[in-house]
C-alpha cells in the first residue's frame, strides 16, 4: 500500500498507552485529557457527552451511535453528518474561535489531511486499539493524529428492476437506453470526488467522461444520494455506487452492485480535535472506532481496518481498507479542485 509524503511511523506501544496531562488541547476548549487509560475512561463517563463530525454513510453512524452507547451506557454519542465541503468550514472556525463542539473528525479529504497536519487542529491519538498488530498502526497513522478508519470502494450500481441484466462494465452504463437514467456525483468542493473523476477517465477507458456526459445524467451531491436515487428508481444506473448499496440491497431494495476490473476506493481518515469540548471521551471514541464492535458498525457492508469483522467487505473481493490508498494531497489543493471543477460543468452543465 502506498500512502501519501505524510505517512510517518506511529510512537511505540508504551507511547501510545500513556498520555500526559493537557496533551490534547493547544487551540481549543481548554479541556485536559487524565492520565492513564482507566483514569481517562472514567473522565470521559463523566463528560457523558462526545460528538463526531463524519462524511460517513448515515446509517452506518446510526450504527456507530448505537453499538457505542450499549458499550459505554453513560456517554451519548451524537453525530453530524455532511460533505467535506459542509464539515471543513466548520472545523476550522470551530478551531479558531476556541469554541468546539466536534471532538472527532472524518474526513476522506487528503488534501485537507495534508494541509491541517501542521497546524493545531489535531490532537496527539492515544487510543491502545492502534497497538493491535492487526490493525497495523505502521500503515494506518498519520503523524499520530490521523488513523485510518474505515474505506470504500466505488463501482457499478444498478436499480433491478431497470436493468434487470445487471452491470458488468462501465461502458454498460452508456448504453443509450440509459441516457437520462445515470447517476453521477458532483465534485464541487469535495477533492474526493475530484480524484475519482481524473482516476476514471483513464481507468474506465480513455474519453470516458465526455462519453458519461452525453449520457445528459442527473447530479447528485454525494454517493449516499445515488444509492437512494436507485433504491427509489430514480435513476438506472451509476458508475461510481458506492458499496453501502449493499445496506440497501439487503433490506430490500431492488439494487445491486459490481466491482469493475479497476475499482476505486477512498479511506476515511479520523482525528481527535484539539478543540474537542469532551477530550477524554474522544479520545475513547476514537479508540471505540477500531475496535471489532466499532468496526462491524462503522464498516458494515463496507471495508474493515481488521480482518475478518462479519458483515464488512464487499462478497466476493478481498480488499481492505488498508489496501485503498489515500488520494495524492499536491494534486488536490484548493486551486487544482476549483480548475476541475469548472472543466467539470463545462462537460456536465451545458
Amino acid at each position: 500500500m502506498k500512502f501519501s509524503k505524510l505517512k510517518t511511523a506511529v510512537a511505540g506501544a508504551a507511547a501510545m498507552a500513556l498520555v500526559l496531562t493537557g496533551c490534547g488541547s493547544d487551540g481549543g476548549s481548554g479541556s485536559e485529557l487524565a492520565g492513564s487509560w482507566d483514569e481517562i475512561v472514567t473522565a470521559a463517563q463523566e463528560e457523558g457527552n462526545v460528538t463526531i463530525y463524519s462524511t460517513h454513510s448515515p446509517d452506518n453512524l446510526e450504527k456507530l451511535k448505537k453499538a457505542f452507547e450499549a458499550e459505554y451506557p453513560g456517554i451519548t454519542l451524537t453525530y453530524v453528518r455532511g460533505t467535506d465541503a459542509d464539515i471543513l468550514p466548520k472545523i476550522e472556525v470551530e478551531n479558531s474561535t476556541g469554541s468546539g463542539v466536534a471532538d472527532v473528525h472524518m474526513t476522506t479529504d487528503a488534501g485537507w489531511i495534508a494541509r491541517s497536519a501542521e497546524t493545531g487542529y489535531s490532537a496527539e491519538v492515544v487510543a491502545p486499539s492502534l497497538d493491535n498488530p492487526e490493525y497495523n498502526a505502521a500503515e494506518s497513522v498519520l503523524d499520530d493524529k490521523f488513523f485510518l478508519t474505515s474505506a470504500t470502494v466505488f463501482g457499478l450500481g444498478w436499480n433491478t428492476a431497470n436493468v434487470p441484466d445487471g452491470l458488468k462494465t462501465p461502458d454498460d452504463v452508456l448504453d443509450p437506453r440509459l441516457k437520462g437514467k445515470v447517476g453521477i456525483q458532483n465534485p464541487n468542493g469535495i477533492p474526493t470526488y475530484v480524484d475519482m473523476y481524473r482516476k476514471i477517465d483513464v481507468d474506465y477507458g480513455a474519453g470516458f467522461l465526455a462519453r458519461l456526459a452525453e449520457m445528459e445524467p442527473r447530479i447528485y451531491p454525494s454517493a449516499v444520494a445515488i444509492t437512494q436515487a436507485l433504491a427509489s428508481g430514480e435513476v438506472w444506473a451509476a458508475p461510481m455506487a458506492a458499496s453501502n448499496i449493499l445496506t440497501e440491497r439487503a433490506k430490500g431494495a431492488p439494487v445491486d452492485f459490481a466491482l469493475p476490473e479497476k475499482p476505486w476506493g477512498v479511506p476515511w481518515y479520523s482525528h481527535v480535535l484539539a478543540s474537542a469540548p469532551n477530550p477524554n471521551a474522544a479520545q475513547l471514541l476514537a479508540d471505540f472506532l477500531i475496535t471489532p464492535k466499532g468496526q462491524a458498525a462503522i464498516s458494515a457492508d463496507y471495508l474493515s481496518v481488521l480482518p475478518g469483522v462479519p458483515g464488512t467487505g464487499v462478497p466476493g473481493s478481498t480488499v481492505t481498507a488498508q489496501d485503498v490508498e489515500l488520494g495524492d494531497p499536491d494534486t488536490l489543493d484548493p486551486e487544482s479542485v476549483e480548475k476541475f471543477q469548472v472543466d467539470w460543468e463545462q462537460k456536465f452543465l451545458r
